[in-house]
């Protein structure tokens, strides 16, 4: 009986629950020195002078350190680029926040006290903090480049002349923090005999090391970099930032090891923030809920530096059209700089803001023709039989039942009955009204513009039989250790137990990428069934010698864990015998690629409460129908699912970065930033459907990232709903209570009597 399928217990959870995990800050490093970072108080302007020298006669301080100092490369690959970015500001800074000289101690209080005493000046000028000031280009970030727009994408206009109804909205799409419970660490160590070893809390340690390496201008023969287990991330650390990579130069100067850590408030200051679109649309159609026409300009802020961030709107971009059939789709974008933190990757980069704006806008133009939101979906979905099916922005959907996912979670929902008590509530003239949000996705998982197509893979077998993994995936949360043990087992026939997962070290481990993009059981892990499979066929010949068989009459039996000759399971030879046996060790190493992305879908229904008196919205209920091919193990999927519907619900109802006129960050710890918490949001109801795709041998795609895709326009739609009937028709992310009271109030204010 297979393995596969079935809802096994996370192997990893023991050892976190009972023990702990084995983070960067747990590694026990000989006399580490501490770093804290000086970071501008300023937006932006020209330094014209950093005094260290009060700082370096505080006590325990080793060193006071400037970008004069260290000989660095610049953090950003546009060597070459205004835009540039070094890992230490020299001349200009561009955000708050922006680190400018590091201070080395003992001990961390003592470099926090040291770094209080820099000082830095500034010849400030004024900043630019929001999307639209930024398209004005009145003020410039980079006065050198002319323009605030760093990068754009083009498209063809759409005449909508034949179209009944058309509707032209904005839609925002809010700047959040990642806030992962471990914030960034690091930390860096010389031998003796000059190897440099740095620990990171990242999403891949040989994308880390060519960072550190192009900074520090190292080969990368002499940097090892190991990955530990990581505190939560999903894009906000998928690599090295400034301050990570020059921790190697810190610790050549100090001649011992370092170690940082980010506090709470550097890491809302500085790590990276996210989403920050800002969308305008133009969606047509005809009166009977036929959608046509639909027109996308994305406005993307990159921040300070836009270093790699053009990816995100090309995204939303290629993913325009969602999951229906319109006959003419464009979608342009420009990416614009600002005087805030960088814009970084998080859980669904680009692909969430594509659902949030098409999905948003076909309730509104629902709500203008007087056509139930669902029915409209239904009636424009692409259909099973047009798959593989091309969208109007020419990406190919590899399988997909839109309509049959809609249908479960209504079903699951009591849509009907739900439609009902709304409408008693609002007769009966109620405080408390009841909205009902659905969002039907699709979203890109592996995507071969930011992802390539493979990822490393390799099985040896131990003397005792056992199986050594080593897989260039690298997990934070993902339980990776049980997916590919099971993967593994199912294929070679050794008990899971009998499966050790390594990862995350350049040493260990011949490469890796970047885990995201929900890449990794498609591609990972199909790289694992495949290393497996080539471990068999390695030992087919020696099975065959044990046996005294021809190699053509041997056949591997994972029932039983051995070879036999055929129709002859009861003689096995076992893998600690082939182990034993083989005079060198026996691997096998994937070749696997995949030859394009998938597509996984599905439709997420909110239920919310909202209190006319004072805008609260209460979530009660949240169905989702969500399809990732074939699962591996349903109960990890489900966890994943839960963690990006938390993520979505969050960013609908609460989290938002904000800035004031001068650039200085106003939510930066979580008094100021509203996480939820387990209160915040209600037990989730998920349903798991499999549409296997073609791509690669397990019929898996990704879902990592579904539940964050989904979740957020099922919210706004939701609560949006609950207020259609006096009149609203749009309130902004997030939906504080004061924005959806003041919609209600002036909602009121403005129906006639």
């Amino acid at each position: 009986m297979s393995i596969l399928g079935n809802p096994v217990l996370r192997v990893e959870d023991p050892r976190f629950l009972r023990t702990g995990g084995t983070y960067v800050a747990d590694i026990p490093l000989e006399n580490p020195a501490h770093v804290v970072f000086v970071r501008s108080t300023a937006a932006a302007g020209a330094i014209t002078h950093i005094d260290i020298d009060e700082a370096k006669q505080a006590p325990g301080v080793l060193a006071v350190l400037t970008a004069a100092d260290l000989e660095l490369n610049p953090y950003s690959n546009k060597k070459n680029d205004v835009t540039r970015r070094f890992p230490l500001a020299s001349t200009h800074v561009r955000f708050a926040g922006e680190p400018v000289a590091v201070v080395i101690a003992e001990t961390v209080a003592q470099a926090v006290d040291a770094a209080e005493l820099v000082w830095v000046e500034v010849d400030t000028v004024d900043a630019v903090t929001t999307i639209h000031d930024a398209l004005t280009n009145d003020v410039l970030v980079f006065p050198d480049l002319g323009t605030n727009v760093v990068n754009e994408g083009s498209a063809d206009e759409i005449d909508f002349s034949a179209c009944d109804v058309v509707i032209d909205m904005e839609i925002v799409n809010n700047r959040m923090n990642a806030a992962p419970m471990e914030p960034r660490v690091a930390a860096a160590s010389w031998s003796d005999d000059g190897q440099l070893t740095c620990w990171t809390s990242s999403q891949g340690a040989h994308p880390a090391q060519a960072k550190i390496c192009s900074v520090l201008g190292l080969d990368k023969a002499n940097v090892r970099v190991i990955t530990t287990d990581v505190g939560g991330s999903f894009g906000s650390k998928a690599g090295p930032g400034p301050e990570e990579s020059i921790l190697g130069a810190i610790a050549k100067v100090v001649g011992r090891p370092v170690v940082w850590v980010e506090s709470r408030t550097e890491n809302f200051l500085a790590m990276g923030h996210a989403r920050s679109q800002l969308n305008r649309v133009r969606l047509g159609g005809s009166a009977d809920g036929n959608l046509t026409h639909y027109r996308l300009e994305i406005a993307q802020e990159a921040g300070a530096y836009p270093e790699g961030v053009s990816f995100l709107p090309y995204f939303t971009s290629i993913m325009a059209s969602g999951v229906y059939t319109f006959e003419q789709v464009a979608a342009s974008w420009v990416s614009v700089a600002t005087n805030t933190a960088p814009i970084v990757a998080y859980r669904g980069a680009g692909r969430p803001e594509a659902t949030a704006t098409i999905e948003r806008a076909i309730d509104a133009f629902a709500r203008e023709i007087d056509m139930d939101p669902a029915e409209i979906r239904r009636k424009n979905f692409a259909q099973p039989d047009a798959f593989p099916f091309t969208s109007g922005v020419g990406q190919v959907y590899d399988s997909g039942d839109y309509g049959a996912a809609l249908d479960l979670a209504l079903n699951n929902a009591g849509y009907d009955q739900l439609r009902a008590e709304q409408q008693r509530r609002i007769d009966e003239g109620a405080d408390s009204l009841l909205g009902i949000g659905i969002a039907s996705y699709v979203e890109i998982t592996a995507p071969g513009a930011a992802f390539t197509d493979d990822e490393f893979g390799s099985v040896e077998v131990r003397d005792d039989g056992t199986v050594l993994a080593r897989t260039g995936s690298t997990p934070y949360g993902q339980g990776h250790e049980t997916t590919w043990g099971m993967i593994i087992s199912n294929a070679m026939g050794v008990p899971l137990d009998d499966v050790t997962v390594v990862w995350g070290d350049t040493d260990r481990v011949a490469s890796s990428k970047i885990t995201g993009g929900s890449r990794s059981v498609q591609l990972a892990g199909s790289a694992m069934a495949d290393a497996a499979q080539r471990a068999i066929d390695n030992s087919i010949d020696l099975a065959a010698n044990i046996l005294e068989a021809a190699p053509a009459d041997v056949t591997f039996d994972a029932t039983v864990g051995g070879f036999h000759v055929v129709g002859t399971p009861a003689k096995a030879v076992t893998w600690a015998e082939i182990a034993k046996a083989a005079e060198e060790a026996v691997i096998g190493v994937s070749e696997f690629q995949q030859t394009g992305a998938t597509f996984p879908f599905g439709t997420h229904i909110a239920v919310v409460e909202v209190d006319t008196g004072t805008g609260e919205v209460t979530m009660l209920r949240m169905i989702t129908t969500d399809d990732a091919g074939t699962l591996i193990n349903p109960l990890l999927a489900e966890g994943q699912v839960h963690g990006g519907v938390a993520s979505g619900i969050a960013q609908a109802l609460y989290e938002e970065i904000t800035y004031d006129e001068y650039g200085n960050l106003t939510s930066s710890n979580f008094a100021d930033y509203a996480l939820p918490g387990p209160t915040e949001v209600p037990s989730f109801e998920v349903t798991l459907t499999e549409t296997p795709t073609p791509l690669n041998p397990l019929g898996a795609k990704g879902i990592g990232e579904a539940g964050s895709v989904g979740s957020t326009p099922a919210v706004q739609n939701a609560v949006i709903d609950a207020l259609s009937h006096v009149g609203v028709r749009h309130i902004d992310l997030p939906l504080t209570p004061s924005k959806v009271w003041a919609s209600y109030e002036n909602a009121l204010a403005a129906s006639p009597m």
